[in-house]
């Protein structure tokens, strides 16, 4: 049995959930909502981009094959392709274009900050010698 954690949840532990909140209370995604939330949404299209998955009826299709799954997933009870079209269409794209801004930001901080390091320490080796 596996005890390590799925790829899903690997993926979503990168996502910064706190920004991705307040985005959604900015641009009022979650109003009138009851299940099928901007977090559901996100993870959904997310599987669809890691499965390589080419249109949303695929999508829906490899969804289902992982139905007993899919609450663990993070996708919620069931996700239907008329649910899934009407939140793409009608949820404002800003909030999946700003925390894509976010993580690419966070990645070039994080990515400059280790090249800084090590730029740092090897002039202080060459310093030392």
């Amino acid at each position: 049995m596996n005890k390590g954690k799925s790829i899903s949840v690997q993926i979503t532990e990168f996502l910064p959930h706190c920004v991705f909140n307040i985005l959604v209370e900015k641009y009022n995604g979650n109003k009138y909502v009851r299940h099928f939330t901007c977090w559901n949404q996100l993870l959904c299209m997310i599987f669809g981009q890691v499965t390589n998955r080419e249109s949303l009826r695929d999508l829906i299709v490899a969804i289902g094959a992982h139905s007993k799954k899919s609450y663990h997933l993070g996708f919620g009870k069931r996700v239907m392709r008329s649910n899934l079209d009407k939140v793409n269409m009608k949820r404002n794209a800003f909030i999946f274009k700003n925390i894509k801004s976010e993580m690419i930001y966070r990645n070039e901080f994080k990515s400059f900050t280790y090249a800084y390091n090590q730029v740092y320490d090897y002039i202080e080796n060459l310093v030392q010698y």
